[in-house]
């Protein structure tokens, strides 16, 4: 409905009629997001216009669902009053999100109306590492003590609730903030107000430390089916919480880098259409540069070997194919252990399992790719047994080594501390491509009087 252009043109009529009251009516039916992306279809100046309209909570939910660049165009319009109602009424970790999206005169007017405590609030976030659990925490939450009875954790959620992120989940800590347990707001309401908060919550925690990478964050959400997860520093005091909507970025940013990584491409935070033909161009160019230069190592292996293939030119012709299915069992190998990765399922240390599991698969895929090949060779394509066997067992030891080098490369840049995606089809099929043709002509000369 947010994107049809009957819908955007029906609002800039009640825009121009100046039908406020109706467009108002339109907007609370409405969620933030698909708000957010009927925005995206106006011009700035209509989109200042119908901002105005919406309520204060709805105003802040749907700036936060917008794209920077409409963000920065909005603050921009703003006055004073209105940009300091927007960030009161901010979480703490979307307007971390928002400053650091936005050019320095834009974050000095922000901070400039903001409070003293969302400013050292922020500071705070910001020093953390980029990409740390840390970095995307809000401090918004709400803390009860062991020794409070239910009628007073009840009556402490009421008081604070209305500013805190989230009161599905409450926890527990001592004067000294270390987390000790967590609570929800069901067991809460459902026990008896006399019963103390040390009777019904939940002990042993689990959370994540401030300088925990976002991903590992993330894959807790997943792996123990949380809706928020506490963020402790290093002697197990509580600085904040990260929540489910939170983590469901990180996986879709995370993502979104490795797809980019494991085809050759300098990851983006843009979406496609917004990002100018240059920027794609500079995103893309650099890979193609080195991958080319890599590639000139099979060129010169094929100049080497010339004399062989001016001597037995039916050799030529199966290059292609031993290369790509060199490429392709490869690739196929690296995307499994990078996807383990990613989960968590697997580690450097598992590298000789890996290797073990890698070479009975690939002999079996090998074996099988020849057998079918052989036969295709000697009744359709007619060559000779021995040029058959020659590209049959080239099939084989290609298979073989491709597979090998596509699963032990992720683990091994893992543990160097590159990412694994970038070891992904790209790298491998260049390497695999040289390997093959050396596995090639090697057993060409042994058997062809070359």
């Amino acid at each position: 409905m947010a994107k049809s252009k009957s819908f955007d043109s029906y609002v800039l009529a009640l825009l121009e009629g100046k039908k406020y009251k109706a467009l108002k009516d339109v907007y609370a039916s409405m969620r933030p997001f698909d708000i957010a992306e009927h925005f995206e279809e106006l011009s700035h100046m209509n989109v200042l216009l119908l901002f105005r309209i919406l309520p204060k909570d709805l105003a802040a939910e749907t700036f936060v669902e917008m794209d920077s660049e409409l963000q920065e165009a909005l603050i921009q319009g703003f006055s004073d009053a209105e940009l300091a109602e927007i960030v009161d009424e901010l979480y703490i970790d979307d307007m971390v999100g928002i400053i650091e999206e936005m050019p320095a005169n834009v974050v000095a007017r922000i901070l400039k109306h903001s409070s003293s405590q969302t400013r050292f609030l922020i500071n705070e976030i910001l020093q953390y590492p980029e990409d740390s659990a840390g970095s995307i925490m809000t401090t918004e939450f709400i803390t009860l003590r062991p020794n409070m009875t239910i009628g007073d954790a009840i009556k402490r959620i009421r008081e604070r609730g209305i500013n805190s992120e989230t009161i599905d989940i409450c926890y527990v800590t001592d004067e000294l903030r270390h987390l000790i347990g967590t609570v929800t707001i069901r067991t809460i309401i459902l026990s008896d107000e006399s019963q103390k908060i040390e009777e019904v919550m939940e002990r042993n925690a689990i959370s994540v430390n401030t300088t925990e990478d976002q991903e590992t964050a993330a894959h807790l959400f997943s792996k123990y089916d949380l809706t928020v997860l506490p963020v402790v520093d290093n002697e197990t005091r509580l600085v904040g919480i990260v929540t489910v909507d939170d983590a469901i970025d990180v996986m879709e940013q995370e993502t979104s880098e490795d797809i980019a990584k494991m085809t050759a491409i300098t990851p983006s935070e843009k979406p496609y259409l917004k990002e100018s033909v240059f920027q794609t161009y500079k995103s893309r160019i650099p890979w193609l540069l080195i991958l080319m230069v890599s590639a000139t190592f099979t060129g010169l292996i094929i100049n080497y070997y010339q004399n062989a293939l001016t001597a037995y030119v039916v050799l030529t012709a199966y290059i292609p194919m031993l290369m790509d299915t060199g490429g392709n069992s490869g690739s196929q190998s690296a995307v499994t252990i990078i996807r383990g990765l990613s989960l968590q399922d697997l580690e450097f240390g598992d590298l000789p399992r890996v290797l073990w599991k890698e070479l009975r698969v690939a002999t079996l895929s090998g074996v099988t790719v020849a057998a079918v090949n052989f036969i295709k060779l000697l009744l359709l394509d007619r060559v000779g047994f021995t040029v058959a066997f020659i590209i049959c067992s080239t099939l084989v030891l290609t298979v073989l080594v491709a597979k090998l080098v596509g699963c032990s490369l992720p683990l091994l840049a893992k543990r160097i501390g590159f990412d694994p995606a970038v070891m992904a089809s790209p790298f491998i099929t260049t390497i695999v491509d040289a390997i093959s043709l050396l596995i090639y002509f090697g057993i060409s000369s042994t058997l062809l009087p070359l």
